[in-house]
């Protein structure tokens, strides 16, 4: 079996001036980074579907990922990748002191149990610590600098507003944040009232900020709660497709009352679904290893993780 090492020499030799491969020698750091969000999100994808079968592949693609980076500052003298293992290695000793007491990777546990509360409190202090640390360099001029501009914008949104309620720039509670909503949501129908396509995009882009600053309040994953929506309108578009289909008929020769009464009712089969599957008490959680083939298991995972497209159910079975 191949180990770490021989992925390393691989991309050595991909990217030898003589012998290596001419796509990969004209790669930059700029040109693989489309590939690297790409593997990203592979990598989720398989989980949201419990494909736990690719995911070896899809973690081993994005692995690459950051091999390839430190090969390219290798060859330019800047770090390696024997870098990047003791940078992420140390880091993570030193927010982990709790586990690492003395700060040896090696060395006797603490005794003492934490809560998991008091880990994550601990987490983000030092976290806040080391952005402090970041902050007294002369190049560091913001507690946002370091926000990831390549991040979805739901979640980047999140990541800025959770930056600035470290210093007390934030609502209390989720309920003036509920009236925030309403009030951009007011200032959209305003600009659509003044015919004013290009106020209407801004106070849109507003509605969303201020909608992810309430999924943090609610402590929801905004990104992943859009997922699981799309997730869903797949499912239930889907259905209606198959539906009409199955008429014998076409979507376009259908009436906007007709659809809508198919969403109906592939929402009504979700439900009848989620109750039969809680009486069988199908899991929850991801599982491990291959899933059973029924569809009412399939169709209970695809409901949790938002992904596969809703199926007609002629029996419940696990």
């Amino acid at each position: 079996m191949y180990q770490l090492d021989d992925l390393l020499h691989l991309m050595a030799r991909l990217r030898d001036p003589q012998h290596g491969c001419p796509w990969d020698l004209k790669q930059s750091y700029a040109s693989i980074v489309p590939y690297t969000l790409e593997e990203a999100y592979e990598v989720a994808d398989a989980i949201e579907r419990g494909d736990f079968e690719h995911l070896p592949g899809e973690l081993g693609d994005l692995l690459f990922q950051v091999v390839y980076y430190s090969q390219l500052a290798q060859e330019e003298g800047r770090f390696d990748f024997a870098r990047v293992v003791d940078g992420i290695t140390a880091k993570l000793i030193r927010r982990h002191p709790h586990v690492f007491p003395d700060g040896d990777l090696y060395g006797a546990p603490d005794a003492a149990k934490l809560e998991e509360a008091a880990v994550k409190q601990r987490w983000e202090e030092l976290k806040a610590q080391e952005r402090a640390e970041k902050a007294a360099a002369p190049e560091q001029l913001s507690l946002l600098d370091d926000v990831p501009t390549a991040l979805p914008a739901l979640s980047r949104a999140a990541k800025l507003q959770k930056r600035a309620a470290q210093v007390g720039f934030d609502w209390p509670e989720a309920l003036p944040v509920v009236d925030k909503v309403r009030e951009e949501l007011d200032e959209v129908l305003e600009a659509m009232s003044e015919n004013d396509a290009e106020a209407v995009a801004e106070e849109i882009g507003d509605l969303l900020f201020v909608v992810s600053n309430l999924a943090r309040h609610l402590k929801v994953d905004p990104e992943a709660a859009l997922r699981a929506a799309n997730g869903k309108f797949e499912r239930r578009f889907r259905f209606i497709e198959q539906s009409v289909r199955e008429a014998g008929r076409s979507m376009e020769a259908c009436s906007l009352e007709e659809l809508d009464a198919l969403w109906g009712e592939a929402k009504k089969q979700e439900n009848r679904l989620l109750a039969n599957a809680d009486q069988i008490r199908l899991p929850r959680q991801p599982f491990v290893g291959a899933p059973p083939r029924g569809e009412a298991f399939q169709l209970r995972i695809a409901l949790v993780r938002g992904g596969a497209p809703l199926l007609r159910i002629g029996s419940v079975d696990a």
